[in-house]
């Protein structure tokens, strides 16, 4: 018993430690370990505590616990276990960050400079607070103040089961995939396709992005990722500059920035409008989010970076993308 108390011991003091970690803890008692640095084949690679602990060239950077608080994370969302939410202790910094340290090595709020990072981490949320909001234009502490309210969607008008489907991503009997996440999911073939690549079994228990934070952010963070479709780019390799614009991507007014990025995730259900109240929402809790954060709204870009009234869409309505 003596030996199995120790183990259990060491068990949850590892668990606080952590814990300490992801919420900045002043006081804590364990430090984070040093960075790790090798050079592979010229180039300068890093391991960087388990918040980046694969080898990569983004972990010699900040990570995002560097320049995000739990202090701001509270700031950003402040309404978001306000009592008339839906949500109410869903969402939290904790799980935020546990989702992230999976895309850290990859680049993701790891790329470039400060300024590149929060402004990667401001977008990201700012699409998170946009889709996850309850707020309107009267509600206390304004409307941008309102994001994470929901973590699903309250009242499905289908079970979003599309048998074109069937044989790759069938819908299981009684399962609905109505939106659910930080990024609402809808539609089997995009639990199924996410589910795939977090190995989770999505298409059996879609339930699971409502009722855990961490795989709604990491389905979330995936999205932002990986590309719609092979030959596109992802939400992130545009918003960071990754992503090179051939001709007809200029000519289709798609340059590099948040504006692709609304085109990336949601095509023209807000891009290829004009100037749209769904898409000037979006573009408004990202602004919002950089000034909280301390970077400033003059940091968003130009208006034809910042928005995507004028572009065409990568994958038009008539012909949608598999994980739209």
């Amino acid at each position: 018993m003596g030996i199995l108390k120790m183990r259990i011991l060491g068990l949850l003091l590892i668990g606080i430690s952590i814990i300490g970690c992801v919420n900045g803890d002043e006081n804590e008692s364990f430090k984070k370990p040093p960075t790790i640095v090798k050079m592979v084949k010229g180039t300068k690679m890093c391991v960087k505590d388990w918040e980046c602990n694969k080898l990569s060239k983004f972990c010699c950077n900040l990570t995002i616990t560097d320049y995000l608080d739990t202090d701001q994370f509270e700031l950003l969302f402040a309404k978001r276990n306000s009592p008339v939410a839906h949500a109410v202790g869903f969402w939290d910094y904790r799980s935020f960050i546990l989702a992230a340290a999976l895309y850290q090595p990859l680049g993701f709020g790891t790329t470039g400079g400060k300024k590149m990072q929060m402004k990667e981490i401001a977008a990201f949320l700012g699409h998170v607070g946009s889709k996850t909001s309850c707020g309107y234009g009267v509600a206390t502490g304004g409307p941008l103040a309102w994001g994470l309210c929901y973590n699903k969607e309250m009242s499905p008008s289908q079970d979003y089961c599309d048998d074109y489907f069937k044989l790759t991503y069938p819908c299981t009997p009684g399962a609905q995939y109505y939106g659910r996440g930080a990024l609402p999911i809808y539609w089997n073939y995009n639990y199924g396709a996410i589910g795939e690549a977090l190995k989770l079994n999505l298409l059996d228990h879609p339930e699971y992005i409502e009722q855990n934070a961490t795989m709604a952010f990491q389905a979330a963070i995936w999205r932002w990722m990986n590309p719609m479709k092979k030959g596109q780019p992802s939400a992130h390799d545009a918003f960071v500059g990754n992503w090179k614009p051939t001709k007809n991507d200029t000519l289709s007014k798609r340059f590099p920035g948040f504006g692709t990025t609304m085109n990336i995730l949601y095509g023209d259900s807000v891009c290829s409008q004009g100037d749209i109240d769904a898409m000037n929402n979006i573009i408004s809790h990202y602004q919002y989010y950089l000034d909280l954060m301390g970077v400033g709204r003059e940091e968003a870009g130009p208006h034809e970076v910042l928005t995507c009234g004028d572009q065409k869409a990568f994958n038009p309505t008539a012909a949608p993308a598999a994980a739209s």
